[in-house]
């Protein structure tokens, strides 16, 4: 069985739904320190004025909290009307808005439960069945170092693969994971081209781009656009 395990992130780049896409079980890591900076709650789309980014408040974020102790606002109107304004005219608009607009208005506030929503109604949208938890709902041990706590993760559901994203290059051993009887592997984008209507083509913008812009047989082809190494 495939793992992957990665931090919520609201309607992220295609290369997050690789690796999605690549793992039998998807674990939302939200019970690990909050990234104040990046793109948890935020990315980008295009506007007809050209990329735009949009940004939903999370009120008292900090590093200091774990994803799972904080909320998305409410305040997320000003972030629909530029996706309407941005998309009203592709060719997918009528589909992808109302999971937008669904994902965004969930009555459940939590970075990771609003991340969930979104996932999961764009592969159901796909007709890809996934299975996806929050690790914040996960009996595991946790008073371990990063490496020791994804082994654990990976223990607890008898993963004998996992996956990760290709940053973690940088930070774990193939053979520190082989020594648990776990090969880990690593997810690597291939590039990714459509029509967006207009001359030059912008990559790696809000999944939502993607949604709005292409057919869901195109969009499934897109997601078997990585290799494992």
């Amino acid at each position: 069985m495939k793992l992957a395990v990665m931090q919520p992130y609201l309607f992220p780049y295609i290369g997050y739904f690789h690796l999605i896409y690549a793992a039998d079980l998807f674990l939302i890591y939200d019970d690990v320190a909050y990234k104040k900076r990046g793109f948890v709650n935020r990315n980008n789309v295009l506007a007809p004025s050209g990329v735009t980014r949009f940004t939903v408040p999370v009120p008292g974020a900090s590093q200091n909290k774990l994803f799972s102790e904080l909320e998305f606002s409410e305040d997320v109107d000003k972030v629909l009307k530029t996706i309407e304004h941005s998309y009203s005219r592709a060719p997918y608009f009528e589909n992808i808005f109302p999971i937008v607009r669904e994902t965004l208005k969930f009555p459940d506030r939590s970075i990771a439960s609003v991340c969930k929503k979104s996932f999961e109604e764009i592969f159901s949208y796909l007709d890809i069945e996934k299975n996806i938890k929050k690790t914040s709902e996960i009996d595991y041990g946790r008073s371990v170092n990063a490496r020791d706590r994804l082994i654990a993760l990976c223990q607890h559901f008898g993963a004998d693969s996992y996956i990760n994203a290709p940053g973690g290059r940088n930070l774990y051993s193939k053979q520190d994971f082989l020594e648990k009887g776990i090969d880990l592997k690593f997810v690597d984008s291939l590039p990714v081209e459509y029509y967006q209507g207009g001359v030059e083509f912008v990559p790696n913008l809000s999944i939502i781009d993607v949604l709005m812009n292409c057919s869901p047989e195109e969009v499934k082809s897109f997601l078997r656009r990585y290799e494992l190494a």
